[in-house]
């Protein structure tokens, strides 16, 4: 063999041998890059931070009519308010009925709101946003808001909201698309199920406003839920200096002192 050949076959042993050993980096790459994203969905999770919007999504159904619940206010009456509407404070909620970092603030919140409103001290708006329903799929977020608007309607809001984070489903079970679920869970508020409530949930009365919500919200500068802002100022998303029953309670105590 000439050594002009064997220089050839040498040279081609190497061009593949180079070949192989990018195809091995590559595929490291790509597996660290697996690895990377898997933990920080983890670190994620154990944080309590919450839901992020995604801007990116699929193409939206049709929203169809906007009927908002008796006694929405804000900006296109998007929001639910509760509370004294001279109170000294508003704290304004953006949550998800599928989020669990929200089941996490209002299971941890709710007796220290409770007890502010009561007081005069605070009024709470709640805005009832889809983005479970986007990142994972199903209708449970948007089933779950639009029962919650209809018992609006009526005047049963706070209870029949804090009935759904109370039994709230694991994420990635949709138990809220069920319709005849809401019912049943809406007969632990007293007076809520009747035939009009019945019907409201059945029909998906306020999709269209549940839907004009969620855009809102995902065109906003908000990066997730729970979103909650305390007279316009966020004051939940440092996870350096979270958010206390004690701390809200001061918050609210210094601003009504404030005026």
């Amino acid at each position: 063999m000439s050594e002009k050949n064997r220089e050839g076959k040498r040279s081609a042993r190497e061009r593949l041998q180079e070949e192989r050993e990018r195809e091995k980096g590559r595929e490291k790459r790509k597996r660290m890059l697996l690895v990377g994203v898997a933990a920080i969905a983890v670190l994620g999770i154990a944080a309590g931070v919450g839901v992020v919007v995604s801007r990116t999504g699929g193409k939206e159904e049709a929203a169809g009519p906007v009927v908002a619940p008796t006694g929405a206010n804000g900006e296109d009456s998007l929001a639910i308010p509760v509370g004294r509407t001279d109170a000294p404070s508003t704290l304004t909620i953006y949550e998800d009925f599928r989020c669990p970092a929200c089941a996490q603030f209002e299971n941890g919140f709710r007796g220290t709101i409770d007890e502010l409103r009561r007081a005069g001290q605070l009024r709470t708006e709640y805005h009832l946003v889809t983005i479970i329903d986007g990142n994972v799929g199903g209708r449970g977020s948007l089933n779950a808001a639009n029962a919650a608007a209809c018992a609006q309607d009526v005047g049963k809001f706070p209870e029949y909201h804090d009935v759904l984070y109370k039994n709230q489903p694991p994420e990635q079970d949709d138990a809220f698309a069920r319709k005849d679920y809401l019912i049943e869970l809406a007969s632990q508020v007293k007076g809520l199920v009747t035939n009009t409530f019945k019907k409201c949930v059945n029909d998906g009365d306020h999709d269209g406003w549940v839907k004009k919500a969620n855009s809102a919200f995902t065109s906003s500068s908000h990066q997730g839920t729970p979103t909650v802002l305390l007279n316009g100022k966020d004051v939940y998303a440092d996870q350096q200096n979270p958010l206390t029953p004690d701390k809200l309670k001061k918050l609210v105590g210094d601003a009504a002192k404030g005026q």
